[in-house]
C-alpha cells in the first residue's frame, strides 16, 4: 500500500509498505477521506509541539472497514466509519477519571504515532463511530468539530450569555458553532475579514471584531460595557493568547483551545482582578464525536460548506503546500482516496 511520509519539515515523500496485519481487537480500515488540519500544516513547517520526524500525519479520517476482530460488537466489515484519533493508555489517573483526551501517555494518529495518510490503516476498534447517515466526506470532519463541541461543553456555557471567540480559523469556528447551538450570543474576532464574514456565514456568529488595537474598546462596546463571561483563544498564537485576558469579564472564564510551542504570560493582577478562570481544553471525547455526528443530521452544523477545499491523495506530495495558501482562504481541505 502507499502512504505519505513528512521526512522532515517541507519534505513529503510517497512509499510503499506492506498492508498492516490485524492485531487482537482492531480494524483495518480503507482510508477514503483525510482532514487537514493545523497540526499537519505546523508539523509539516517545523512548529509542532510533541512531535518527531519521520512521521506520516493525518488524523481526521473517514473511512471504511475492511475487517475486524470486534467480538460482541456491532461494527462489521462494509461499515463507514470516524475515527477517534487518540489512543489512551486506559491506566492513568485522566483515564481512571473519564478523560482519555489528556491522557497522560497519550498517542495521537498522525502527531505521537503515524496516522492516517495512508490507504490502510489499523487502529482499535473501539475508538471507531459507525457514521451511517454521513457522507465520507462528512465524517472526515467529525474530528475537527469535536474540538470545538469539546471546549464549549468544558467552558460549560450556558443559554443567553456572551462568548467571545478569538481566531476564526477551522477550531475557532467549530467553537463558534457549539457555543451557539448551546444558546450563547457569539462574537467572532479575527485579523482577517474574509474569515470573519465566513464566521457570520457558517458559525452564525451574532457580531464580530476585526482585531487590532481597537478590539477591546468594540468589545466592550457590544456588550454593553460587562464584557464577555467566556473567552476562547483559538489562535495558537502567543501574542494573542498572552492579552486574551483583557477581553473577559470580572468572575469570566478564558479558554485556551489553540496550542502553541511557547511560554505565556500575564500581567497577574489583571488576573487577579477580575477572578479570572483559565482552562484548557484538549482534544475531545467520544460524546463529543456524537454530539457533532447528531449536529450535522440534524441540520445544526453544515460540514459540506465547512469544507472549502479538495485534493487527490496522489497530489499531496507536490501540492500539499500550495493547497493551504493564505490567498486561498481555505478553512477545511479534504484529501480523496
Amino acid at each position: 500500500m502507499k502512504q505519505i511520509v513528512c521526512e522532515k519539515p517541507y519534505r513529503f515523500k510517497m512509499t510503499d509498505v506492506k498492508m498492516p496485519e490485524l492485531k487482537d481487537g482492531e480494524a483495518l480500515v480503507r482510508i477514503k477521506r483525510i482532514g487537514i488540519c493545523g497540526t499537519d500544516f505546523h508539523a509539516y513547517c517545523g512548529r509542532q509541539p510533541f512531535f518527531s520526524y519521520p512521521r506520516v500525519l493525518g488524523h481526521e479520517l473517514s473511512g471504511e472497514i475492511v475487517s475486524i476482530d470486534n467480538s460482541g460488537g456491532t461494527l462489521k466489515p462494509g461499515d463507514q466509519v470516524s475515527i477517534i484519533p487518540y489512543l489512551e493508555c486506559g491506566a492513568c489517573i485522566a483515564c481512571r477519571n473519564g478523560r482519555p483526551n489528556c491522557c497522560v501517555n497519550l498517542n495521537v494518529l498522525g502527531v505521537h504515532t503515524d496516522g492516517g495518510m495512508r490507504e490502510y490503516i489499523n487502529v482499535p476498534a473501539d475508538h471507531l463511530l459507525k457514521t451511517e447517515g454521513l457522507t465520507l466526506s462528512e465524517a472526515a470532519v467529525v474530528e475537527c468539530l469535536s474540538i470545538g463541541a469539546h471546549a464549549a461543553e468544558r467552558a460549560n456555557i450556558k443559554k443567553g450569555e456572551t462568548v467571545l471567540v478569538v481566531g476564526a480559523g477551522p477550531i475557532g469556528l467549530s467553537v463558534m458553532k457549539f457555543a451557539k447551538l448551546k444558546g450563547a450570543k457569539v462574537i467572532a474576532m479575527d485579523v482577517r475579514k474574509e474569515r470573519l464574514t465566513f464566521s457570520r456565514r457558517w458559525a452564525e456568529a451574532d457580531e464580530v471584531v476585526l482585531g487590532g488595537e481597537h478590539a477591546a474598546d468594540e468589545i466592550k462596546r457590544l456588550t454593553n460595557g460587562d464584557f464577555p463571561t467566556a473567552v476562547f483563544d483559538a489562535t495558537g498564537h502567543p501574542a494573542s493568547m498572552n492579552s486574551a485576558y483583557q477581553y473577559a469579564a470580572h468572575g469570566g472564564r478564558l479558554i485556551y483551545v489553540g496550542l502553541v510551542n511557547d511560554h505565556l504570560a500575564m500581567p497577574d493582577p489583571e488576573i487577579h482582578m477580575r477572578e479570572l478562570t483559565i482552562l484548557s481544553s484538549r482534544n475531545a471525547l467520544r460524546r463529543d464525536f456524537e454530539t457533532v455526528m447528531k449536529a450535522i443530521m440534524d441540520g445544526g452544523a453544515d460540514a459540506n460548506r465547512f469544507v472549502t477545499g479538495q485534493m487527490a491523495f496522489h497530489d499531496v506530495v507536490d501540492g500539499f503546500q500550495s493547497a493551504l495558501a493564505p490567498e486561498t482562504n481555505p478553512v477545511k481541505v479534504l484529501i480523496h482516496l
